[in-house]
């Protein structure tokens, strides 16, 4: 095989030689314009413009006058006659290496004719030899055209035709010509110039067009081995269509959450294909069709210059409800795609428009669960098995994620265990991005700090148990192969306000080393068709690679029950009640639902929820554990009656709020927290509540004898 040192040298042979021969031919046409110059100054000027005239208007078969080698017959050089056909006689000889040199690669790509590739070289010898442009102008017969056009190619080259200067000949149709064409000039005399990518090109300097780098993004090519089995057998299937049909060449949709799933997947196709994988976002085609139709044309010429791919992220976008405007992305990714060549990938998340034909549409999916197990003990080498299992059954993480979460692991804090920085790594990685729908809540609550009957404690800890557990069932055990939803844990917390729905949040939370995002119902619910149930669908993909649990506050505003049709708003309003249905029962993760309201929640979320926890209003003996754990441990308390506090029917909230109320009251007053600060800070509260305040329930007896 020969090596690209030795090819160079073996093309820069043929353009030393192509370029001479070229140099020849307007010499001998430069000399022929003069002789006639000097002996007819007007009439041979009139007669060549005739003649080329004629050449472009002839009808099919008729016979071509060439002007320049007639009139110049029995005046040309003998000697440059001899070097013209040696020239040419080594100019054959270097386009019958192999591989073969730029020009016969280019000609042969892009279906060119022999004239149409004589006409390129003209232009790109302006590029490539200083005299050639002075040897224009001679040949023109005009010092003020030292430049290329068509009908200088037509009288110098043999076998010219009208069609090569079509929009729909190569010249043109692949933007190998630039044509400066200044009012009413006419096309064959304007000044042609080569496209500086092409002339790179015959040169071997072989890049991608600058036009397009702004635009793309080169992507690393993936190796088949390496990647996981389901995501294996996704490239065979690809390769194996492409091999069968490759005729007939047409997009392959990649659909699925993941993006970089999906990223390896086409790199190792493309690798598999020995071709450049390259991305180009939708959101960066241009708005005007000319622009789009432009931008196809130069990808379509690369592919046929490069080994080239294209993927198309169009991942985020949202098909239309109806037609869109021209403007629309998704509008250009159809044309665009429809416009273009070459192998493309379009990775859409529901899959392509339905105005692109796909050849093959795969659903491509992050590694299974067992093979992200088998990836991290790949990746850990010789930690305990436990700690793959763990990291795999709560984290659901493709294979670049695993590797890099690992490798900076390794180099992170060592005052924490591999594991630990593992977990948080995880955390950080899987961590959603829902700042506009959520707010992260700061978990701090524990086991100790809630007080719940034992029938509910234990009903938490279920809840916290079958989460850390849930690998086990479903990959060991074989649950998951039987199903394909309820995968996730789904717990509705009903009580009245105060009553630690939230708080038992927060514990789960912190039991879990999970981070806790309450849903913002005000960013969620919109009142325009459709945004709903697309605000959900982010709020659950976010958080479903299981590094978040979701707390829905005030659930029944958004899971009330569905009514009776009777207009067009309760049909959307049931429209979001029954996608919530369906996306609550396929989510993956720990979904609360908290409310005071139960009974307002609709039947059919009772089915899919595993958990039910009731929030009792707390008894005497709950408000008395509530109110000796109500105090950091940092705060000077004096002697306190817990007795007396619990027979005030309050909830943990309200006991929580006189209890910092009276903390300040102390600080204020440069005193312990005392019973009198309690008390007085629960007269307040019982105000603020519009209960009823019995004076004595909020006298020390001390003080009450005083003042009788």
């Amino acid at each position: 095989m020969m090596r690209v040192e030795e090819w160079q040298a073996s093309n820069s042979t043929y353009l030393h030689a192509a370029i001479r021969w070229l140099r020849l031919k307007l010499e001998l046409a430069a000399q022929a314009m003069e002789k006639r110059a000097e002996t007819s100054p007007v009439a041979p000027r009139a007669e060549e413009a005739e003649a080329s005239r004629w050449n472009f208007f002839r009808r099919p078969g008729e016979p071509l006058i060439k002007s320049l080698p007639r009139l110049s017959a029995g005046t040309q050089d003998i000697s440059k006659l001899a070097e013209l056909r040696e020239a040419e006689s080594q100019l054959v000889t270097a386009s019958n290496c192999d591989p073969a040199p730029a020009m016969v690669l280019l000609r042969r790509r892009l279906g060119l004719t022999d004239f149409e590739r004589d006409t390129l070289l003209m232009c790109a010898a302006t590029e490539l030899d200083t005299r050639i442009a002075g040897l224009l102008a001679r040949s023109h017969d005009d010092p003020a055209r030292p430049f290329p056009t068509f009908a200088l190619a037509m009288t110098l080259f043999t076998e010219p035709a009208w069609e090569a200067l079509s929009p729909e000949r190569p010249l043109r149709y692949w933007r190998l010509l630039e044509i400066n064409q200044h009012g009413a000039q006419p096309l064959t005399t304007s000044a042609l110039r080569i496209d500086e990518r092409i002339v790179s090109f015959i040169k071997g300097l072989n890049y991608l067009d600058d036009r397009l780098t702004p635009l793309v993004m080169h992507l690393a090519s993936g190796v088949i081995a390496e990647l996981p089995k389901s995501q294996r057998d996704v490239v065979d299937r690809i390769l194996a269509v492409l091999s069968e049909s490759f005729a007939r060449l047409a997009p392959i949709g990649l659909t699925g959450r993941d993006r970089e799933s999906k990223r390896q997947v086409a790199g190792a196709v493309a690798a598999a294909l020995g071709l450049q994988l390259y991305r180009l976002s939708a959101e960066s085609l241009p708005v005007h069709v000319g622009e789009v139709e432009t931008l196809a044309r130069l990808w379509q010429r690369e592919c046929l210059l490069l080994p080239l791919a294209l993927y198309i992220d169009a991942h985020d976008l949202e098909k239309p409800a109806g037609t869109g405007s021209p403007d629309d992305v998704l509008h250009r990714l159809t044309r665009f795609v429809g416009r273009t060549g070459g192998l493309l990938f379009i990775d859409a998340r529901e899959g392509p428009p339905a105005a692109i034909e796909t050849l093959l549409d795969v659903d491509v999916g992050k590694p299974t669960p067992a093979e992200q197990r088998a990836a991290w003990v790949k990746v850990l080498g010789d930690e305990p098995a436990d700690v793959p299992a763990m990291l795999a059954g709560q984290f659901n993480l493709n294979q670049s994620d695993i590797e890099s979460i690992a490798a900076q692991a390794r180099r992170g804090d060592e005052r924490q265990s591999l594991p630990e920085r593992l977990w948080n790594g995880c955390l950080a990685k899987t961590r959603p991005t829902l700042d506009r729908l959520a707010e992260k809540i700061d978990a701090k609550a524990r086991w100790e700090h809630i007080v719940l009957p034992a029938h509910e404690a234990t009903l938490l800890e279920r809840i916290a148990a079958q989460v850390k557990t849930r690998a086990k069932v479903y990959d060991e055990w074989g649950f998951r192969e039987r199903m394909n939803r309820g995968l996730g844990i789904n717990a509705l917390f009903a009580g009245e306000s105060g009553t630690g729905k939230t708080m038992a949040a927060e514990v789960l939370a912190n039991a879990l080393h999970l981070d806790l995002y309450r849903i913002d119902l005000s960013a969620v619910v919109s009142k325009y068709i459709g945004e709903t149930e697309k605000n959900l669908r982010q709020v659950f993909d976010a958080a479903e690679d299981g590094g978040a649990i979701l707390l829905f506050d005030e659930a029944d505003a958004l899971f009330g029950k569905r009514s009776e049709v009777k207009d067009s708003h309760d049909r959307y309003a049931n429209i979001e009640i029954n996608y919530l249905l369906q996306r609550i029962e396929s989510y993956r993760g720990l979904a609360i639902l908290a409310t005071n309201m139960k009974g307002a929640l609709d039947t059919g979320f009772m089915r899919r929820l595993r958990f039910i926890v009731n929030f009792p209003f707390p008894g005497p003996s709950d408000r008395r554990q509530i109110w000796e754990r109500a105090f950091a441990s940092g705060t000077p308390l004096g002697v306190l009656d817990y007795q007396r506090l619990s027979k005030l029917t309050l909830t943990g909230g309200n006991i929580h709020s006189i209890a910092l109320n009276a903390a300040f009251l102390a600080a204020q007053a440069g005193t312990p927290v005392t019973m009198q600060l309690l008390l007085e800070a629960a007269r307040i509260e019982f105000r603020k509540l519009e209960r009823p305040v019995n004076e004595a329930d909020f006298r020390l007896p001390e003080v009450a004898e005083a003042r009788a």
